[in-house]
């Protein structure tokens, strides 16, 4: 245990910071992000800033090859610090020291005292924010100084480090880190730090670079100590500027020679490969052992076209006879073998062949190459080199290309032939997933999309965990440990362990899981043997130690984070493939997991908007059927794939008990169009209240929305302009059950369809008009008489007309389904959508079926009265009569009061003859109607005025009260409650 009290004035508010932090307080806003990021994988941890017990491992090393790069490089730059007082710290890939250089005693004493010294553990897990752990812990060079460090013993300090990779693998070898007092600290140690580790990664790849010229050099000698014939030194070995060779391959076919070849390499087990070629063509790859001078050992694939042309050079450089070996094309960092030309007469034999002109620029994209390559000039010859037969197949290769001319096409290691494979499928597996990733602008599908692309290319298992906020497409609260997830998708290369979680189960991961620390962090964590996990089978012991024994074996989890916020986890599992998780894996699937978040996000703002207009919508839309009883109705609405637009309907009731039907369509969707449909559908409410016929209520609807559409409104904290309705239609229909007469006006709106009882179909003769806002026009209206039982059918263009059917052909199949007798209205729905729409709409579909009812003599009494004072003590006496024979004498005081007042306001003051009416519905309604277009109004009456007190009354004693135009007067009408 180490414990070590130093205090000192700290600068930036740090010492504040620190312990705020501990006390679990935000501090981002005083903290470096990379600084706090790793503060909060110290804590998921449980790392205590007092007390570090630091793990000590004697006689640690790491690899010659590694030793052999960076010994001159950490030379220099300790020559360089000499006076500096800064140490020079090389740690293995776990953190631990193996090497410390430099800083004079009085520092060197200092890092004992701490245990910063070889055999000591320095990983982040173990010791803190320092610049070792940080940075293997981040995989980036980082810089930390003073109280920046999460332990107490290491805040004297200031420290630089940098991970150092192998430049072919790209798996972090080494990390190197430049350690003084706090207040000798710099900030440009990072840049000196940083160039030691590249420098080392350099000689790395000289390393290789030199085992490459060795093979080649011994694959040379071989060819030409084994009597090879090198071609003439004047014949033409590359192409004539078409895109081939000189023998006629195509630069598709070298490609794919190439790939295949790289494949062989890296494969230990084959030594023979068909490879089909354009024109019917087969070639035929050899791959052999190649062993160097000084035991570098190799491999080298000769390719042979069988039954073509001859094949020579394949398009690669060369050098002329006699010249000396043809320059050797080594890859680039993390590249495979080298490329080589060469010429030979037998499977055994290669040579030199002459230089040609530059090959053509490529006439068809080739698959995927690896990174670009460098030329190097070779190094000199080795002596004879040691050529072992082919392992496996040597007969059978030897008896294909016996007597055929073979070429050198590629010569490499095996490792990283390897490494150059897994490179391809890596771009393969990016450029998959950029177009399988994200088709949809759904959350849960997304997620399954990422699952799929993923196994088996990359893992075994792939689970995707989000919280519920995220499916309803809110946002999302911090997640952290103990946060309640969902598993929303989980796939398997085969039949998954059933002791992992599946889909729909809610998942809680304990604080030391490697998921719940990704999650407070928001780093990626890889753990290559799961077996030695604590932190993860502390989860379930029971269930995980089932999952282990199921053969999962290693992990890589990565948080799903957009715009700076974290939506999810994503865990990759491998089981069938024996090969745990590398570095370049954990960066594949940050990058996998980086563009699916990115479509996740995308679909959960699009969910978020989407139920945003969908509810402003269902809000906006009639709930349940109006007390009515002129018809029976049924509806249906279904939204477009597009999202809510701006289809609607509604069933008004009226008085004098007729009923108003409405369907209309506003252009577009989204939440514009939702509102504007809200807006028109409230407008037709208020008209209705003032029983306006159907032309004249349209001509109100048209100008109210020609206002909207030129900004005609109020304007409240808003700079822009209302962007206006676009278009839009509709059909209004006035229904009396009494007359059994029907009014329809439409402006722009398809033709109502009116099914008779005996099941007979006819489109209503409706002039069109035009749609609402253009103003100018009048709209026409239709009367006709319903038999009692006939179906009225309204709908929007959406049902009828789509990109692939016109509006005629549409028509003439609603026609075909509506041609049925007595078919109740909600059949009729079920139908019409069966037949007319088999799947989700493009469009949104509006579809209301109402079906007439007749109010009959029995229910209705009409009286025709002379403009006689004398007859109000009739009508009263009839009234009375009326009611006892409706069984409705309750009613009768206030009913008598109310015709006599109604009935002497007609004679006083109106014009015409005067008709009394009642009808027994859901309600008693008592109607005056005259021939006088002057409508009464209410007032109060003074004191000492002798009349004006009848509407009041009325108002009074009924439930409701109104007035309605006619083409020959008007009708006064007045609602009581049924007892």
């Amino acid at each position: 245990m180490i414990s070590l009290s130093v205090a000192w004035d700290d600068i930036g508010g740090l010492v504040d910071a620190h312990e705020r932090f501990l006390a679990g307080a935000r501090v981002e806003a005083d903290v470096r992000g990379p600084v706090l990021e790793s503060w909060k994988r110290c804590r998921s941890v449980g790392l205590q800033p007092h007390h570090l017990p630091l793990p000590y491992e004697a006689g640690l090393t790491l690899d010659e090859r590694f030793q052999r790069a960076a010994d001159p490089v950490l030379d220099k730059l300790a020559a360089s610090l000499a006076d500096m007082g800064t140490t020079i710290a090389l740690c293995d890939a776990r953190g631990r020291m193996i090497q410390r250089l430099g800083g004079g005693p009085a520092l060197q004493h200092r890092l004992d005292q701490v245990n910063f010294a070889p055999g000591f553990d320095a990983s982040e897990p173990v010791a803190g924010t320092n610049g070792v752990g940080t940075a293997l812990a981040a995989r980036v060079p980082v810089y930390v100084v003073g109280r920046e460090h999460f332990a107490d013993c290491l805040q004297p300090f200031a420290c630089a480090g940098s991970p150092v990779r192998d430049p072919l693998s790209g798996c972090i070898e080494a990390v190197l880190d430049l350690t003084c007092l706090r207040d000798h600290g710099d900030p440009a140690m990072l840049r000196l730090v940083r160039t030691a580790a590249r420098d080392i990664e350099g000689r790395l790849l000289d390393q290789a670079t030199e085992r490459e010229r060795a093979l080649l050099a011994a694959y040379r000698r071989a060819g030409l100590d084994g009597g090879g014939t090198p071609r003439p030194p004047g014949r033409p070995a590359q192409g004539h500027g078409n895109g081939h060779d000189g023998d006629g391959l195509g630069r598709i076919d070298l490609a794919v020679l190439r790939e295949r070849a790289e494949e062989l390499v890296a494969s230990p087990d084959r030594t023979l490969v068909e490879v089909p070629l354009s024109g019917g063509r087969v070639a035929t790859l050899l791959r052999r052992k190649v062993m160097g001078a000084a035991g570098e050992a190799g491999v080298a694939v000769e390719a042979r076209v069988l039954g073509g042309p001859r094949l020579s050079g394949l398009g690669l450089p060369s050098s002329p006879q006699g010249t000396g070996p043809a320059p050797v094309t080594v890859a680039a960092a993390g590249a495979p073998a080298s490329v080589i030309s060469g010429t030979g007469t037998g499977p055994r034999a290669a040579a030199p062949m002459p230089t040609g002109p530059a090959p053509a620029a490529p006439t068809a994209p080739a698959p995927p190459a690896p990174p670009p390559a460098v030329v190097r000039t070779p190094a000199p010859l080795s002596p004879p080199p040691i050529l072992p037969p082919p392992a496996s197949h040597a007969e059978t290769v030897g008896d294909v290309l016996d007597g055929a001319e073979s070429r050198l096409l590629l010569v490499g290691e095996p490792g990283v032939g390897r490494l150059v494979v897994l490179a391809r499928r890596r771009l393969e597996l990016l450029h998959e997933a950029g177009i399988r990733i994200g088709t949809t602008l759904d959350v849960a599908r997304t997620a399954e999309e990422l699952a799929e692309v993923t196994v088996p290319r990359f893992a075994d298992f792939a689970a995707l965990d989000l919280p519920d906020a995220v499916l309803r497409g809110e946002e999302p609260e911090a997640l952290g440990g103990r946060s309640a997830l969902r598993r929303v998708a989980i796939h398997a290369v085969r039949k998954r362990p059933h002791h992992l979680y599946d889909v729909g189960d809610t998942v809680e991961y304990v604080p030391c899981t490697p998921q719940a620390r990704c999650l407070e962090t928001g780093q990626s964590i890889m753990e290559p043997a799961l077996s030695e996990a604590d932190g993860w089978l502390a989860q379930d012991p029971q269930r995980l130690t089932r999952v282990l024994a199921a053969g999962v074996h290693s992990l890589i989890t990565v948080p799903l984070r957009a715009r700076g916020t974290t939506l999810g986890v994503v865990s990759f599992y491998r089981s069938e493939n024996p090969a745990p998780f590398e570095d370049d894996d954990l960066s594949l699937a940050q990058e996998l997991v980086l563009r699916a978040a990115t479509c996740i996000d995308n679909a959960r703002r699009y969910t978020r908007e989407h139920n945003t207009a969908l509810a402003l919508q269902r809000s906006l839309l009639p709930k349940g059927r109006p007390e009515q009883s002129a018809v029976e109705v049924a509806y249906r609405y279904l939204p477009a794939r597009a999202g809510v637009g701006g289809d609607w309907f509604d069933v008004i009731p009226l008085s004098g008990a007729r009923v108003a039907l409405v369907v209309g369509d506003v252009v577009g969707h989204g939440l514009h169009a939702a509102a504007t449909m809200g807006r028109l559908r409230t407008a037709v409410h208020n008209f209705c209240a003032l029983d306006l016929s159907p032309d004249d209520l349209l001509a109100h609807l048209d100008d109210l929305v020609g206002r909207l559409d030129r900004g005609e409104g109020w304007e409240v904290e808003s700079t822009q302009a209302d962007s206006g309705i676009v278009g839009a239609t509709c059909l209004y229909a006035v229904y009396d059950p009494v007359s059994r007469r029907c009014s329809l006006t439409r402006a722009g709106h398809p033709l109502p369809a009116v099914v008779a009882p005996d099941g007979t179909v006819e489109f209503v003769d409706l002039p069109a008009g035009q749609p609402l806002g253009l103003g100018g026009m009048p709209f026409e209206t239709v009367e006709l008489e319903l038999a009692e039982g006939s179906q009225l059918v309204l709908y929007t263009d959406g049902l009828v007309e789509d990109r692939l059917h016109d509006i005629d052909s549409g028509l003439d199949r609603l026609r075909t389904v509506l041609a049925v007798a007595g078919r109740p209205p909600e059949d009729t729905c079920e139908a019409v959508l069966d037949a007319m729409l088999p799947s989700r709409p493009s469009d949104d579909v509006a579809l209301l079926v109402a079906r007439t009812h007749a109010l009959g003599p029995d229910r209705v009494a009409q009286w025709d009265l002379p403009s006689d004072p004398a007859v109000v003590s009739r009508a009263r006496t009839a009234v009375t009569r009326q009611l006892h024979a409706w069984n409705l004498d309750d009613l009768a005081f206030t009913t008598e009061l109310v015709a006599s007042e109604l009935v002497t306001n007609a004679i006083r003051h109106a014009t015409g003859p005067v008709q009394l009416r009642l009808m027994r519905d859901r309600a008693l309604i008592c109607e005056v109607s005259d021939g006088s277009s002057t409508s009464p109004r209410l007032r109060r009456a003074r004191t000492e005025d002798e009349g004006g007190r009848g509407l009041f009354l009325v108002a009074q004693l009924t439930e409701r009260w109104g007035t309605r135009y006619t083409p020959y007067g008007k009708v006064i009408w007045a609602e009581q409650p049924l007892p």
